[in-house]
């Protein structure tokens, strides 16, 4: 794509029209204001063979309240910036969590404990729905876990859990049934970002926090699938139940 940096009109359009369903299906997400489409010319090899057309760009105005991610953390940390790092994390705390005290000396973990399940119950609704983010890297994961940088996504047809939107993605890196796992790495990279900030007592127990993580997906996607089929109350054959019609939907 010779990192031009442009989008072309059909991927503006779809990111337009996903961004609204995914807000609608009620699931965290940035959403588009506006789509402007452009004069300029935009080249492009579709469907990565070789064959390259013009196409019409375009411009999509998204909103959110806040687009830090965990990149944002991670490069200042990775610069050594510990004054702008702590700097960025009050403001983002004050602005966007509330319930989170100031004052309180604890609050870069608690702050970490919130994106944590937060991230996870993100994921979960992602999986819900058969979204497949499509390029789950730092940059791309919020800090306020909401969907952000629609690009290469996708709804599966059917289940499969080695389903790829992005056909440039042939480590299969982003396939939707290795989200949930991406999700983790990405925490684990800003709970290293945040670790200077940490007194030892403060890393023991972030790294607690981050243990649990998978606890947060699995009780999450379990909610969500039981409510999908209409099951009430706990019952041990639940989960069974869940995984053997995704495995149905898989073989059908």
């Amino acid at each position: 794509r010779n990192g031009d940096g442009r989008a072309v009109l059909r991927s503006s359009v779809r990111e337009f029209l996903c961004s609204e369903a995914m807000h609608y299906l009620g699931i965290p997400t940035s959403r588009a204001a506006s789509l402007v489409v452009s004069d300029d010319d935009v080249w492009r090899d579709q469907f990565y063979n070789g064959n390259i057309k013009k196409e019409r760009g375009a411009i999509v105005l998204r909103l959110a309240k806040s687009w830090f991610r965990i990149g944002s953390v991670e490069i200042l940390a990775h610069s050594g910036e510990l004054d702008l790092q702590r700097r960025l994390l009050d403001f983002i705390i004050q602005e966007h969590f509330p319930s989170i005290a100031m004052n309180d000396s604890n609050r870069y973990l608690e702050f970490f404990s919130t994106v944590v399940s937060e991230t996870a119950n993100l994921i979960a609704l992602w999986m819900s729905v058969g979204f497949a983010h499509g390029v789950c890297n730092t940059d791309n994961f919020s800090l306020l876990s909401i969907t952000i940088d629609y690009g290469p996504f996708g709804f599966m047809d059917s289940y499969d859990p080695n389903f790829v939107p992005n056909t440039s993605d042939d480590e299969r890196r982003y396939k939707i049934g290795n989200q949930a796992n991406v999700g983790l790495f990405n925490l684990s990279k800003l709970l290293q970002a945040l670790k200077p900030l940490l007194d030892p007592r403060q890393k023991q127990l972030a790294s607690q926090i981050l243990e649990g993580y998978g606890e947060h997906y699995y009780i999450r996607f379990t909610e969500l699938f039981k409510t999908k089929l209409g099951l009430l109350g706990e019952n041990e054959d639940d989960n069974y139940l869940i995984a053997f019609l995704l495995k149905v939907s898989l073989l059908y």
